[in-house]
């Protein structure tokens, strides 16, 4: 069952793609390098990776940035960038197993804050809807657990304010 919690503001560096769903590799494999770059220059990430989904657009595609949170001062290069997860009231709910899986538990936070009669924090823009706050967190190092059926993926929907 999702639950309301509250995010601080959280600042992170991150690339960002628009692509279609089988093109998502594309952008999740940005995240190592991320992390690496990082670790080059002495950053200790701020929490998990994330993906955040910022436009969704008709015909399964999406305007999505793989984020690491960090805190303090970072000069990535292009084409990372430094951007912010807004601070404000979000739908939590945890999800466990395979990345397949992820827009079904999608569609199930939905449904459930329809049910709710909550407010996301959605716009409809001219080239589909735009988030303020949509985020796939991934608890989860494939590295130490090698079987996707066990991974731990926060599902995060800002809600109006």
């Amino acid at each position: 069952m999702p639950s309301i919690v509250d995010r601080p503001a959280q600042r992170y560096v991150a690339e960002r793609a628009t692509l279609g769903i089988e093109e998502f590799p594309r952008i999740a494999d940005r995240l190592p390098p991320l992390i690496g770059t990082l670790a080059g220059d002495g950053v200790v990430p701020a929490g998990a990776p994330f993906f955040r989904y910022l436009v969704l657009h008709p015909g399964m595609r999406f305007t999505v940035e793989a984020g690491v949170p960090i805190e303090g001062e970072f000069s990535p290069e292009e084409p990372a960038f430094i951007g912010e997860v807004p601070a404000g009231k979000y739908v939590l709910e945890t999800y466990v197993g395979a990345p397949d899986g992820l827009a079904a538990a999608t569609v199930e936070v939905l449904a459930w804050g329809a049910a709710e009669g909550v407010t996301w924090d959605v716009t409809e823009g001219a080239d589909g809807e735009e988030w303020g706050g949509r985020l796939e967190v991934l608890r989860t190092n494939p590295l130490e657990v090698p079987d996707p059926t066990q991974w731990v993926t926060d599902l995060l929907f800002r809600l109006a304010d």
